[in-house]
């Protein structure tokens, strides 16, 4: 044998460990070589390396080695001193020894064996383990084939000469570290020494533990080799299967239980073994042939066996055994074990301490939950609240394959739990669960919180939730925490963004990282949609029934609705743009896009107005874009028709609530829906793809037609919402052809197409450029099949520029299309009529192009004016104050004449068709004779008056006369037209229009009613309308005095200044008048100035007009002698008259105080005239220099006031010296020489160059410096001053009321 040996090659010698199981079977030698290594560690020190290589090959002669005599205590302890004295060169020394020892192969072997019969003689434990050590030592260090050859020679040897197997436990030991060490070695003893298995199975059936752990652990080395396992499979099969689970069963001590497992662990890696080991049929029958086996062991029932034992390390041992079986075949195997109630045990282990416990308990469940015995059984119920305990214990440690697989257990659990059964039984279990998902998806670890959102995935179904109540706020909680750990991610990745092109690799790994991430975290997402969207039809899920009815409910499914959308909104869309911006992954569209879709579902009240934010956030680009890139080739089926649910809901959402118009009817959105449905899934080309095929004028059938419908719905939804991703020009001439090819086709397009093609062409179209004949043509057919223009109209400036810039649509639509444009305007642009243009803001877009079209197209103003007659009233405010804005600000344009003459039209119209009550024809006369009004105001400078202007007097004196004074809104548009008429025209058109006026008996009497109101208790449009009633009362009345009319009942119309008759008189009592002076009404201080204009005219014409007459106001006293003089008035009249205008000019309201000055001038001259020391008493009163004083005292140069000046005037003209002193009015010269003239309005200056003129012809400028300076200042003054021209801006409107300043003041 030992010749044969020489041939061999030599075996590796670097040994090769078993797993956990197996190296608790090497315990028994690793305490041995500590005993070795200690019993070394006693000498007094090393040998020298020759002595003891001497020695070891020249070892002492031992009598009687080979027959088994027992040596003496001495010798013993001698030859283990030895063996540990080479042991420890060979460890020191290796290199050395081993070149020593195989120089001579015969003294080699030999050494080698004289070893091994020191092995076989000596029963010391200690000795032999040591041999053991030496020998494993020198045969893997000198790598001889030989040498391991005569050594595997002398172990087969040794066992066939063993009558019992009693000394068999060295040589087996021996046999198994020799394997361990040299693996190459299992093949080689199967091979060539067959026969040795017989051996193993006598010390399997020998009645000692430590045997059956040495033949169990050799059995473990030769099954660790693959072919070594395919030679013995018969023999397991045959002999040592039903023996071996007898003895695992049966096993006492540690050592042959975990060398049992060891063995069990290498047969479980091969599935032949495992079908043979699971097989209880065939066990039973093999168990019948072999002796000292048990039929009924089952390997389920002896693994709870070893579940149940007390020592961890034989419990991972199992749950690792159990993991090796179902590994192979969960379906197969897992019910035997389901059966055994190894879950049971399993979810027990979940609370041990031991991490590894754990860890491997959650590994073998994971494979167990693919069984749906499993859940059949209730395993989960009864575990689940081991499993989130687990988990909340060991996200506390610092294990991350722990967290890992518990997530990993947690998810499977949930995902595959029937619905029928449920899981959490209670509240308070579901909210742990949902808290410990919620901080495991925190982890810093990435793999970590991976893991936990697929498990949040799973967690989020509706019956995993407690009902009632859902807990809402703790699956917000949740949501949030996953959704801020992804934006936390994402931000992480971008932060840490590489520099250089030689990272180009890991950042595309980190993107891949981040795109895997970001789709778990909206497929949880997308779970909690869906659980609303089921919570939906749940009762029970709407709130919290347990809620008191005062407390504020926030624990509902709305406001967790609406928290989705917000999320939805704020964090996943943001994300995922970012992440678009790199790649682009099928897969996670899928999923993002589905959750929009879910969106408009769970929100439904918010679905349009969300629609719109994506459709103006590109999201029609988007997902078209994707269809083309992904969809294109028939490839992503289930992207697609993503993409297609997403547009078709998003479009329907947009179309049933247009921005600013009508929504469709039930028919039409049912037609478009039919139409998206069908024709969405089938696009999939790209923009240029899709142009051109919008643009193909062959002949289309049916489905290529609707997906024209369906590209061209998509590309007016997208520019609606300023998405414009394709180009206006070519979508232009695309949009042409397409309505060419329905025409040469003989096709009605949907309404809804129609508009959309509408409105693109509108858009679309430049301003240089315009649309050929024949398309306006085309455009007009379609239009006249279609009953209402609104059915397909959009609100856009430019369209209504599309509809107005060609005559052959305005002249049929413009009216209808104007109407619709005001309709649906939001704003009244009330806020830009009273801003000057120095102040002028921006206007809107909109009316920007509507006064473009104006300037350009004035017969548009006709419509207008049109619209404002026949149009609801809101819709003719808006028409109004466009117009009052455009004219106030193109001031240029001359389109007075075109308005005055349309207006006429529709004023006579109306006065023939409601000529008895022409305040009930329409709603909308007033705004019209307010817009009237306004043309009037428009002209700054005289006009002379045209026949048409006279004829509009004329209607509009009529229509008054037709009216009641209660009639205010059409009253007082009428009267500032008729006022502002009067004054804003030549002296002689002003002759002309008095005639007209004051032969309208209608008007006068209306007037003499109006009067007579003064005193009664009005509103505030009343007191209005009275300032007006007044002002217009003294206009008249002026004008007759100048043109000498006297007043008759001529009801014929004057159109030339040819004097008449007139004996309708206005009665005014003078006293009313004066009590309403004496008690003004609060906040009308306009109405006082206007009664005051009437008396300052009836005084200077010394109360003789033929128009007015004064009246006594019931009895009157005898009349005193100055009475007589005075009359019509009475002294006491006068008296209040005078106190009643002191009382107004304290009010210091400039206006006011114009006219209560002009009212005293006009009284002094008429006092003066009858009795100049009445005159002068009345302007000496000491009271007159305490109002002086007053109205002085209103701040620095208060004396420039143009009241002040003219009232200054006024006392020096009647030498009141006690109201004025000389020296007061030398420190009025010296104020005045000091102020800059320059700054001061030119009533001012008028009022101010009275005062010098009054001055010099009383003598009173004795200082002659001064008198030249304030020469000096009289010839500098403006041209206009002198001529008492009245200034530019002289006609005002103010609080609704026609009034010209000149003539208040003069």
């Amino acid at each position: 044998m030992r010749a044969v040996c020489a041939g061999k090659s030599a075996a590796s010698a670097e040994g090769k460990r078993g797993d956990g199981c197996e190296a608790g079977g090497d315990g028994g030698h690793s305490r041995a070589q500590e005993r070795g290594r200690g019993g070394a560690s006693i000498r007094e020190g090393p040998l020298p390396a020759r002595p003891a290589l001497a020695a070891a090959r020249d070892p002492p002669p031992v009598p009687g080695l080979r027959a088994g005599a027992a040596a003496g205590p001495r010798r013993v302890v001698r030859k283990k001193h030895m063996l540990s004295c080479f042991q420890d060169a060979l460890v020191r020394h290796t290199s050395l020894v081993t070149q020593l020892v195989s120089q001579d192969q015969r003294v080699c072997i030999h050494f080698i064996s004289v070893l091994f019969g020191l092995l076989c003689s000596m029963e010391d434990g200690s000795v032999t383990n040591l041999c053991i050590e030496v020998l494993i030592q020198i045969t893997t260090h000198l790598k001889l084939e030989q040498t391991i050859h005569c050594l595997l020679d002398e172990c087969h040897k040794e066992l066939c000469n063993m009558p019992s197997m009693r000394g068999s436990l060295a040589t087996l030991t021996l046999l198994g570290k020799l394997v361990d060490a040299i693996p190459a070695l299992a093949d080689e003893l199967v091979m060539e020494h067959g026969n040795l298995m017989e051996h193993l199975l006598r010390g399997l059936v020998y009645p000692s533990e430590g045997i059956q752990a040495s033949v169990c652990y050799l059995y473990g080395k030769l099954y660790s080799s693959p072919v070594a396992a395919e030679m013995l499979s018969g023999h397991f099969r045959e002999k040592l299967f039903p023996l071996f689970l007898s003895i695992l069963d049966g096993a006492q001590t540690k050592e042959l239980q975990i060398n049992c497992l060891g063995l069990l662990r290498q047969l479980l890696k091969y599935d032949l073994f495992v079908s043979m080991i699971m097989n209880q049929d065939g066990m039973e029958e093999s168990a019948k042939n072999i002796e000292g086996s048990s039929g009924n062991t089952s390997l389920p029932l002896v693994l709870k066996k070893l579940l149940l034992s007390r020592d961890e390390t034989l419990q991972v041992a199992s749950a690792h055994c159990i993991t090796a079986v179902l590994v192979h075949s969960p379906a197969k195997h897992a019910p035997a074990f389901i059966h055994a109630d190894i879950p049971e045990f399993l979810f027990e282990h979940l609370s041990s301490s031991s991490e590894v416990l754990v860890w491997s308990s959650c590994n073998c469940l994971t494979l167990l939950v693919e069984e749906p015995l499993f859940f059949s059984k209730c395993h989960t119920v009864y575990g689940i609240e081991a499993v989130v305990r687990s988990l909340q214990g060991s996200l506390k440690m610092n294990n991350i394959e722990l967290h890992k697989q518990g997530l990993l257990l947690f998810a499977e659990i949930l995902t595959r739990q029937p619905e029928e059964i449920k899981l959490f039984t209670s509240s308070a279990m579901c909210r742990d669960a949902g808290r410990a998902l919620q901080e495991a998806v925190s982890s810093p670890v990435l793999e970590v919180a991976a893991e936990a959102l697929k498990a949040t995935s799973a967690f989020l179904r509706k019956d995993h939730q407690s009902t009632p109540p859902v807990q809402y706020g703790e699956l917000r909680a949740l949501l949030e925490a996953m959704l801020n750990r992804c934006a936390e991610f994402s931000q992480t990745l971008l932060s840490r963004r590489p520099l250089g092109h030689a990272s180009s690799r890991d950042s595309e790994k980190a993107i891949l990282q981040r795109g895997k991430f970001l789709l778990s975290t909206l497929e949880g997402f997308r779970s909690a949609c869906r659980l609303a969207i089921e919570f939906q039809s749940e009762p029970s899920a709407q709130e919290n029934p347990f809620t008191a009815p005062s407390a504020k409910k926030e624990d509902t499914l709305e406001a967790f609705s609406e928290f989705l959308l917000s999320a939805c909104d704020s964090l996943c869309i943001p994300m995922v743009m970012r992440h678009l911006e790199q790649t682009t992954h099928p897969a996670l569209m899928e999923v993002f896009l589905s959750i929009l879709h879910n969106l408009f579902v769970i929100v439904p009240h918010m679905k349009e107005k969300f629609s719109k934010k994506l459709a103006s956030s590109s999201f029609i680009r988007l997902t078209l874009e994707l269809k083309a890139r992904f969809c294109s080739d028939l490839s992503h089926s289930a992207l697609n028709q993503v993409c297609s649910n997403f547009l078709y809901y998003m479009c329907l959402n947009l179309l049933s609530a247009p921005e600013k118009t009508g929504p469709p009817s039930k028919e039409e959105l049912s037609a478009v829906s039919e139409l998206l449905q069908h024709g969405l899934p089938q696009i999939s080309s790209r923009s240029p793809e899709s142009l051109a095929f919008l643009s193909d004028r062959q002949y289309m059938e049916g489905a290529a037609r609707q997906r024209q419908y369906c590209i061209l719905l998509l590309f007016y939804l997208a520019y609606i919402h300023e998405d414009r991703f394709v180009s206006e020009a070519e979508l232009f001439e695309a949009v042409q052809s397409f309505l060419l090819s329905l025409q040469d086709q003989g096709e009605r397009p949907p309404l809804v197409v129609f508009k959309a093609s509408i409105y693109l062409l509108a858009i679309c179209q430049d301003k240089d450029n315009t649309l050929r004949e024949t398309m306006v043509s085309a455009i007009r057919k379609f239009l006249e099949g279609i009953p209402d223009l609104q059915l397909v109209y959009t609100h856009h400036p430019l369209l209504l520029r599309f509809f107005l810039l060609y005559p052959e649509l305005m002249s049929r639509y413009g009216h209808h299309v104007l109407e619709l444009w005001f309709f649906w305007e939001d704003s009244s642009y009330e806020e830009l009529d009273d801003v000057t243009s120095a102040g002028q803001p921006a206007l809107p877009a909109s009316l920007v192009v509507l006064f473009q079209l104006l300037r350009s197209i004035p017969s548009i103003l006709l419509i207008l004016l049109d619209l404002i007659y026949s149009s609801p009233v809101d819709t003719a405010h808006k028409v109004l104050n466009s117009l009052r804005t455009f004219l106030r600000r193109n001031e240029d344009i001359q389109v007075g004449g075109l308005i005055r003459g349309h207006f006429l039209l529709i004023l006579q119209r109306l006065l023939v068709e409601h000529g008895a009550s022409p305040s009930g024809a329409s709603g909308n006369l007033p705004l019209l004779l307010s817009l009237l009004s306004l043309m009037q105001l428009r002209n700054v400078s005289e006009q002379e008056l045209d026949s048409v202007a006279m004829k509009l007097l004329h209607q509009v004196s009529k229509l008054c006369g037709k009216c009641s004074p209660t009639d205010v809104d059409i009253l007082q548009p009428s009267f500032n037209f008729l006022y502002w008429s009067l004054h804003q025209t030549t002296p002689s058109s002003q002759k002309r229009a008095a005639a007209v006026l004051l032969s309208s008996t209608g008007l006068m009497e209306l007037l003499e009613k109006m009067l007579a109101l003064t005193l009664a208790k009005a509103d505030s449009p009343r007191t209005a309308l009275l300032c007006s009633a007044w002002l217009l009362t003294a206009s008249f009345s002026a004008q007759q005095h100048k043109g000498s009319l006297q007043a008759s009942r001529t009801w014929g119309l004057a159109l030339y200044p040819v004097p008449c008759q007139v004996h309708q008189t206005l009665s005014v009592e003078m006293d009313q008048v004066l009590k309403a002076l004496s008690f003004p009404k609060k906040k009308a201080a306009l109405l006082s100035a206007a009664i005051l204009c009437f008396l300052r005219t009836a005084l200077r014409q010394s109360f003789s007009s033929a128009l007015v007459a004064l009246v006594p106001s019931g009895a009157q006293p005898l009349p005193a002698t100055e009475d007589t003089v005075l009359a019509p008035l009475r002294m006491s009249q006068v008296r209040s008259l005078v106190i009643g205008l002191q009382n107004l000019l304290v009010q210091k309201d400039p206006l006011l105080s114009q006219a209560c000055v002009g009212c005293l001038e006009a009284l002094l001259d008429y006092l003066d005239a009858r009795s100049p020391d009445i005159a002068l008493h009345v302007a000496s009163q000491p009271w007159n220099r305490f109002l002086l004083f007053t109205l002085l005292d209103a701040g620095e140069n208060s004396f420039l006031r143009p009241e002040i000046l003219r009232l200054m005037t006024l006392f020096m003209r009647y030498r009141s010296s006690s109201v004025l002193s000389h020296e007061e009015v030398g420190d009025v010269l010296q104020g005045v020489a000091l102020a800059d003239l320059s700054t001061l309005s030119n009533t001012t200056l008028q009022a101010l160059h009275g005062f010098f003129q009054q001055l010099q012809s009383m003598g009173h400028l004795a200082d002659h410096s001064m008198a030249q300076t304030l020469q000096a200042s009289l010839e500098g003054l403006p041209p206009s001053t002198s001529s008492g021209q009245p200034p530019l801006q002289d006609m005002l409107c103010l609080g609704g009321v026609a009034v010209s300043l000149s003539h208040i003041r003069n």
